[in-house]
């Protein structure tokens, strides 16, 4: 689809076919577009069938606004998740930002959630097309007053006049949407995102998960969020505390921080209950202050699993109980989930080779109950640890809880 192609579909005709694609099944594409040709121009149902198929794979990202809006291949592979981009957007705000350059804006899923928490944004991006689809995004949210979509380089936008900058470089190459790891393979690189950081009172940059500790300026907070266990970004900022750490988790909003050299968590024996910490905890290497937390240590120095004594609420890991710790060996598994009845079982593998679906193959599990099996080492000894999630209450997170 090109832009005269999406001007297209934005017309009357177009947006008629598009109403009527909704909740269309793909598997009826072929018939659908057979029936549709007959009656509109094959550029226009081609760029509807598209757009529709687009819609159905944004859902996840963007709930039900993805129904109204419009979309790239890549501007839905790329896009901010909406409850990712919401946490940001209320991140700058509380900052006290007004007016913010979005750079390297793609269809719009930051801009819209910066509108939505009242910051006028100029978002900018290179691609004819994918601004056009930006602005009818705008458009069609009721957010075009408040987000300008400018066609151009990010290099020669003066931002000047905006109180905070966010950039999010293309971390995709051209050939079959491969990732990119190296930072300064980004489009535009890191080294240049940062320096455009540089020059507001506040900025961010958005990078991959995996960006490596020594690659984080020391000037900028690193911020690894996950949504509903799982890591989504991670992001650098600016103004605001250099040198922290920050494991954010969504969708409660609770925050983990940590600044300068963190300390070792305590090695120990696997006690009554072990914890699994959320990726963002991970990826901040803030395990050790999860441990602190809640009085327990490592089982292994290299395993991100935590044990302990008592259960404790905690909303950075969940709490496993364990009722049995036992050397690795899959014959005296597949004997002990017999004799237990065990037919559901969870396999979780931390610092081991062997795969849960060759456990599953080989234990053949049978029978009403449930349980889950942790694959991984303690203190250097590949171990299997027995369990079943613990019924630990929940609490609020307080301020004294926030850093580490």
């Amino acid at each position: 689809m090109d832009v005269e192609e999406f001007g297209a579909l934005l017309g009357e005709e177009g947006q008629a076919l598009l109403a009527g694609l909704e909740g269309y099944d793909p598997p009826d594409e072929l018939a659908a577009a057979t029936r549709l040709r007959r009656e509109h121009p094959a550029p226009l149902v081609s760029a509807a069938l598209g757009q529709a198929r687009l819609r159905q794979r944004a859902a996840a990202k963007f709930g039900a606004d993805a129904a109204r809006m419009y979309f790239t291949p890549d501007g839905v592979e790329q896009a901010t998740r909406t409850t990712v981009a919401t946490h940001r957007a209320a991140r700058f705000r509380a900052a006290g930002v007004r007016r913010l350059a979005d750079l390297c804006a793609g269809v719009g899923g930051d801009a819209i959630a910066l509108a939505r928490a009242g910051i006028s944004v100029l978002a900018v991006d290179r691609d004819p097309l994918t601004c056009a689809v930006a602005r009818a995004n705008a458009a069609a949210l009721g957010l075009a007053d408040l987000v300008e979509v400018r066609c151009a380089d990010v290099a020669d936008v003066d931002t000047s006049g905006a109180d905070a900058v966010f950039v999010d470089p293309a971390r995709r190459g051209r050939a079959a949407g491969r990732r990119i790891f190296d930072p300064e393979a980004y489009s535009p690189p890191l080294s240049w995102a940062v320096a455009a950081a540089r020059t507001a009172p506040v900025a961010a940059v958005k990078v991959a998960p995996g960006i490596p500790h020594d690659a984080v300026p020391a000037d900028a907070e690193a911020e690894w969020v996950s949504d509903r266990g799982d890591v989504k970004e991670a992001a650098l900022w600016f103004g605001t505390s250099p040198g922290a750490v920050t494991a954010t988790l969504l969708p409660s909003g609770a925050a983990l921080s940590g600044e300068g050299a963190l300390p070792d968590a305590v090695v120990r024996a696997p006690g009554r209950f072990l914890y699994e910490p959320d990726g963002a905890v991970i990826r901040a290497h803030l395990v050790a202050a999860v441990a602190e937390q809640l009085g327990g240590g490592l089982i292994d120095p290299t395993i991100a699993y935590v044990t302990a004594d008592d259960a404790r609420p905690t909303p950075y890991a969940t709490a496993y109980e364990l009722t049995d710790v036992l050397p690795f060996n899959l014959k005296r598994l597949k004997a002990l989930l017999r004799e237990r009845e065990v037919g559901t079982l969870t396999v979780k593998k931390r610092g081991s080779a062997v795969e849960p679906e060759e456990v599953r193959r080989r234990v053949k599990p049978q029978g009403p109950n449930a349980a889950t099996v942790f694959l991984t080492r303690v203190d250097g000894a590949p171990s299997m640890l027995l369990g079943r999630p613990a019924a630990v209450p929940a609490r609020a997170t307080t301020a004294a809880d926030q850093r580490a």
